[in-house]
């Protein structure tokens, strides 16, 4: 037998197929999997831009995600047909997304309703402008002010005031601030609110309304887990809860209604896969604990992109943190199964680093060129990166630090800041993981990884050397849209994914055990905590006026000579 015909009879043995949505921070994906073996058969990838109109203001366009959807699965089917793959095959669609970004949109145009207006310098004379619709993201500081607004009418000024219901610090990273600032701040958001036209809901909600018709008849639904990230979700009741809604002044009816994590919501409306169930729904670091097959008390997964997230499964009952970690719901993959929930440390920055060395200062052209400047030295000497553009998530939850780099002699060039950087992401993680021994009780004895970053080798051996443990590492990396797959396969009514533990595949990984000795790896630790503790209280809540134009004098004077010059050539010049 040839080799064509060899690959059309495996084409013809696939079986069912399940594809899933993943909608990331800096980019989305769409990805198909044989449900039989959990293979990857094919994707496509579609980058997203990130806006940052004012300092500490992070978003991103919900109509450019929706697109980029589109795109990515237009391409992939595309693929799949070049590859001799019937996409009838594709029985239903996951989705698992970047949590707490909040969006307001408008149910009868099926509009965001939140925009901001960026004035080109080359159109003042002309008075025009250019209006983008946008998302506020989970990195987002401008509600700091919201926060301790909110914080200040509570008995002690306690930060965590809900969290018996939460699980969840008041802080700035989850959605009920960021919707409260849209309410506040944004006049097409309050009449929308008032005028019972707005729907609320983090990027799940949007994608999947959309897809499944918008504005004729879409379904306004959330599942457990991105619920569980607004700080207006009972962990306890596993529903919207009044009392949070009333703290926070939010109507309970622009809210989504809450599902599970593995059942049908409703069908695509739209395109090639018109007519197949989205049954699928986990915010990203939940899919990664799903996609890891983490489904056992005490199994832990540590997921690197923009920012970094461990979580440990804790069973069926909410583990409450004492050490800085965060409680909230892991999966529920059914709307009769019980609900897990998991104890998560939260890291803001780990591959935004990457691009901040990239785009900020220039000293990397990729991600690959990041570990061999690293690599090409081997230490920091004796250099520390702080990268606390955000402030600090866990353990401590300090909005009011930012990034710091120290330590610094004359003989420090870029690689050792690169090195220093890698460190960071590192140093961060055994920070978290450390509160998480502390909270059960029961040390991990290794780290199971995935995410976008694991393909740095220098940067796996370093965080084995730095925790002390090994590192494991899947072969197969798209653990994140796995989850989502897994659980759309398996929601009753579609029913090709197993999940019982003797079904499931196995999977192959790679092992980076420690190589330094333990002295060494906690004497770097010690010098770390002493430059996280230089980096708080940098920042203050003092309200920054709206951006000018004219807030830069030299800038000011050019606009202002040109503007002129302009007028006056309108006198001067014969007619």
């Amino acid at each position: 037998m040839n080799g064509t015909m060899a690959a059309s009879s495996h084409r013809i043995m696939l079986g069912p197929l399940v594809a899933a949505i993943d909608q990331g921070t800096s980019s989305t994906r769409f990805l198909v999997f044989n449900s039989k073996t959990a293979e990857l058969l094919s994707h496509h990838q579609v980058e997203i831009k990130q806006s940052f109109p004012k300092e500490g203001w992070v978003e991103e366009d919900p109509k450019e995600i929706l697109q980029s959807v589109y795109e990515c699965m237009e391409r992939t089917c595309e693929k799949l047909t070049q590859l001799n793959i019937d996409i009838s095959n594709i029985k239903a669609i996951g989705v698992t997304n970047q949590r707490e970004t909040t969006l307001v949109w408008d149910k009868e145009t099926g509009e965001p309703l939140y925009n901001w207006h960026y004035v080109y310098i080359m159109c003042i004379y002309s008075g025009t402008d250019v209006i983008f619709f946008a998302s506020i993201m989970w990195l987002d500081l401008r509600t700091q002010s919201t926060v301790e607004n909110l914080i200040n009418k509570t008995p002690g000024r306690n930060k965590n005031h809900l969290k018996h219901k939460t699980g969840l610090p008041i802080s700035t990273y989850f959605s009920a601030v960021k919707l409260r600032w849209l309410m506040d701040n944004v006049k097409e958001v309050h009449e929308a609110v008032v005028s019972h036209r707005a729907m609320f809901g983090t990027v799940d909600s949007w994608l999947i309304w959309c897809l499944t018709g918008g504005k004729s008849g879409g379904v306004h639904c959330t599942d457990v887990t991105n619920a569980s990230r607004t700080m207006l979700f009972n962990i306890h009741t596993m529903d919207w809860d009044a009392e949070l809604c009333k703290y926070f002044g939010i109507p309970m009816e622009i809210l989504p209604r809450v599902r599970s994590s593995s059942e049908i919501y409703g069908l695509m409306k739209s395109g090639a896969l018109s007519g197949i169930p989205i049954s699928g729904c986990l915010g990203d670091q939940s899919a990664a604990l799903v996609g890891q097959m983490c489904f056992q008390d005490g199994q832990a997964k540590n997921t690197y992109g923009t920012g970094c997230f461990l979580l440990r499964n804790t069973g069926a009952k909410p583990v409450m943190s004492e050490h800085g970690l965060l409680t909230t719901v892991a999966y529920k993959l059914g709307r009769d199964k019980p609900a897990c929930y998991a104890l998560e440390g939260s890291v803001a920055i780990a591959g935004a680093v990457v691009r901040w060395l990239q785009d900020n200062l220039g000293i990397i052209g990729s991600s690959e060129e990041l570990e061999k400047l690293a690599a090409s030295v081997g230490t920091s000497y004796g250099c520390y990166f702080v990268p606390a553009f955000s402030g600090l998530y866990a353990p401590y939850w300090e909005p009011s630090a930012r990034g710091i780099i120290c330590g610094l002699t004359q003989f420090t060039n870029k690689r050792h800041l690169a090195f220093a950087a890698l460190e960071a992401v590192c140093f961060q993680t055994r920070e978290i993981l450390d509160a998480m021994n502390q909270d059960s009780g029961i040390p991990l004895t290794q780290l199971q990884v995935d995410g976008g970053m694991t393909s740095n080798k220098l940067l796996m051996q370093l965080q084995a050397d730095i925790l002390c443990i090994p590192v494991v590492k899947p072969s197969m990396p798209e653990t994140t849209a796995l989850g989502a797959a897994m659980a759309a396969g398996a929601a009753e009514g579609v029913s090709v994914w197993s999940l019982n533990p003797d079904d499931l595949s196995e999977v192959t990984s790679e092992k980076f055990e420690p190589q330094i000795n333990p002295e060494e790896s906690e004497f770097r630790y010690a010098r770390w905590k002493r430059a996280v503790q230089k980096s708080m209280n940098w920042e203050t809540t003092e309200p920054i006026g709206e951006p000018s134009i004219f807030s830069s004098v030299p800038l000011g004077f050019y606009i202002m000579g040109s503007m002129v010059m302009l007028i006056g050539a309108k006198y001067l010049i014969p007619t």
